[in-house]
């Protein structure tokens, strides 16, 4: 005779075997990553910019957290590189343009979890001829080698614009120039599609804008858009302020299209820039002119936004003041897959911020210091070794700088004439430098 509990459930499987269940409950959640180009804090308003309209991007700082220390390098090749793999340049920065196609990125480690994985925006990691050539005859990462299942791409192997006009590699169609059309409108419709049709399974979409990177210039919106012609190659800071506001609206609509599929409380969205702003832009911050510094180390050239959007479990409102740089995102993000963050099985030189996400009052482990090791590989800038907290700088060549009252680095002071707690700062940042191996 069969047992009574074995019999019920029998009898319960049998009846559940003719019922659609209807859509598989997703546990893992959806990440979308966004790297503004060319964007230092001290441009958006969720900082105390009041020059600026950027409606949605305070909608994330209303809803989300506003992280008032987050670091990248000087340059973007270099913070692209650092940002996927989770390393220091020295380990893996073979030369500007390139991602080395050996190394294993975020969208490998999310693959590996489950998610479908999408790029969309700025590639510029598989280097064009001259890049190349200065790395010795190395070769770069195409999109798919990175781990990217679907992507619309700006500087894949070709250049072109990528504005209006824009010429965009597509997976599946290839490479195309879109006659009149915007391509940071096309990045983003195609990350809408993405995430349409992966709503209810897991997935992951990073989206290295084109915005506010020069060329400045027209628009969609602008009055003098319409008969624009990019051959023109206007490059005019008046088209900034235009720019970020465009830039924001982009991030809208992704809200927006979340929001809409029912995902907002499944879904994180972090939002940051890549290096400092252009050095042809002034900004009013507190009342003072500050003009960009990208491809230099001082706070102008590293400080850039941060904020993180997740409805439900980020505590709206949030302001974090610990540091965070790029190697801390590989970590993070794991983390938020669901991998244990005691698993140091893989290469890791950042420290997960998912802990202080979901935690404002989070008191365990957090970043003392950033370090840097800039190596630009391009243009006229001077390589150069840092490390930093907010209070005290140590390049590797021996400057030293008071950052609470000389942010700017405008005055290099003399180990000997510091105080108890500056000394002590100093001597450890020389100890990091020491043991990066």
């Amino acid at each position: 005779m069969t047992p009574k509990p074995l019999l019920i459930a029998f009898t319960l499987l049998i009846g559940l075997a003719g019922v659609n269940p209807g859509p598989r409950a997703q546990q893992s959640p959806n990440i979308i990553l966004i790297f503004a180009d060319d964007l230092g804090y001290e441009v958006l308003p969720a900082y105390g910019n009041k020059e600026h309209q950027t409606p949605f991007l305070d909608r994330m700082a209303a809803g989300g957290m506003v992280f008032e220390n987050a670091h990248a390098t000087p340059l973007c090749t270099p913070s692209r590189v650092q940002l996927m793999t989770g390393k220091y340049n020295f380990r893996n920065y073979i030369g500007f343009g390139l991602l080395d196609p050996g190394e294993k990125t975020i969208a490998h480690w999310l693959k590996d979890r489950g998610y479908a994985t999408c790029v969309v925006g700025k590639w510029q990691l598989y280097g064009n001829a001259r890049q190349q050539e200065l790395a010795g005859g190395k070769v770069g990462s195409l999109p798919e080698e990175a781990g990217f299942d679907s992507y619309r791409l700006w500087q894949v192997r070709d250049l072109g614009s990528r504005y209006k006009n824009a010429l965009l590699d597509t997976k599946g169609t290839g490479l195309e120039k879109f006659e009149g059309q915007y391509g940071p409108d096309l990045f983003t419709d195609y990350l809408e599609d993405f995430v349409e049709k992966q709503a209810g399974e897991p997935f992951f979409a990073y989206f290295p804008m084109a915005l506010t990177h020069d060329p400045f210039e027209p628009y969609p919106g602008s009055p003098d858009y319409v008969s624009y012609d990019p051959e023109d190659r206007v490059n005019d800071p008046r088209y900034f302020p235009g720019m970020v506001s465009y830039m924001d609206k982009l991030v809208g609509r992704i809200i927006n299209k979340v929001t809409e599929l029912g995902l907002a409380e499944n879904t994180l969205i972090l939002f940051m820039g890549d290096n400092g702003t252009d050095r042809d832009v002034v900004n009013r911050l507190n009342g003072r002119e500050l003009r960009g510094n990208k491809g230099y180390t001082n706070d102008l050239g590293t400080h850039v936004p941060l904020l993180a959007y997740w409805p439900g479990t980020i505590a709206a409102g949030s302001r974090n003041p610990n540091l965070i740089d790029l190697t801390d995102f590989l970590p993070t993000l794991l983390e938020v897959s669901g991998r244990d963050p005691l698993d140091q099985t893989f290469p890791m030189d950042g420290i997960s911020f998912y802990p202080q996400l979901v935690n404002p009052q989070y008191s365990g482990r957090v970043r003392e210091w950033v370090f840097c090791h800039y190596a630009p590989n391009w243009g006229n800038f001077t390589p150069r070794t840092f490390v930093y907290d907010t209070s005290w700088k140590y390049y590797a060549d021996g400057e030293i700088y008071d950052l609470r009252n000389d942010p700017l680095e405008n005055s290099p002071l003399q180990f000997k004439d510091l105080d108890r707690l500056g000394k002590k700062s100093v001597r450890k940042f020389k100890r990091v430098i020491g043991n990066m191996r």
